[in-house]
C-alpha cells in the first residue's frame, strides 16, 4: 500500500463465543481461493476452524469503533518457532493496511523474543505477497498450499 494509512484497530483475546464468527469469516475469506483450486466446500471449510479454534491463542482483530475486523491466531508450534495462522481480514477491511499492521506488530513480538515464524497459505492468494513484504520466504509447496517462514529479525 503506498502512502494510505492503516485504520485504527485492536486486538482483544477470543472466546468460544467467538468461534461462529471466524468460521464464517474463514468461509468467506477463503472461498475464491478454494473454488479456484477446486477444493471449497462450504460445510469443511468452517468445521475446519471449528476444530482448530484455540481460544487461548487467538484474537479478534476490532477496527477502532470496535466493529469486528478479522482474526488471528499465534502460537508457540516449536522451540524457537511460531505459527501464525486464521489470519483473516472481512473483505471491507482488505487492502487499507490493517493486514500489514496487524502482522508488522506480530511479527515485532517474534523478533523481540528471537523466534521464527511459519504459516500456511493457499497456492495463488494474494496474501502470499503480504507475507512477501513482511520477510517471508517460501520453504515448500505442494498443489494446494504454500510453506513460508520467516527468521526473526536482527
Amino acid at each position: 500500500m503506498s502512502g494510505a494509512t492503516a485504520p485504527s484497530w485492536s486486538l482483544r483475546p477470543a472466546a468460544q463465543a467467538d468461534v461462529e464468527r471466524i468460521a464464517e469469516l474463514k468461509a468467506q475469506v477463503l472461498r475464491a481461493d478454494l473454488e479456484r483450486l477446486g477444493r471449497f466446500d462450504a460445510h469443511r471449510v468452517r468445521q475446519r476452524a471449528r476444530d482448530e479454534f484455540a481460544a487461548g491463542y487467538t484474537s479478534l482483530i476490532e477496527a477502532g469503533d470496535g466493529s469486528f475486523a478479522g482474526s488471528v491466531t499465534f502460537r508457540p508450534a516449536g522451540p524457537g518457532e511460531w505459527a501464525l495462522g486464521h489470519f483473516y481480514l472481512a473483505p471491507e477491511f482488505q487492502g487499507r493496511g490493517l493486514g500489514s499492521a496487524v502482522l508488522g506488530a506480530l511479527l515485532a513480538r517474534a523478533d523481540a523474543a528471537g523466534v521464527a515464524v511459519r504459516l500456511t497459505v493457499l497456492a495463488g492468494s494474494a496474501a502470499c505477497r503480504l507475507y512477501e513484504r513482511h520477510g517471508f520466504t517460501v520453504v515448500g509447496r505442494d498443489a494446494i498450499d504454500v510453506f513460508m517462514v520467516r527468521r526473526p529479525a536482527g
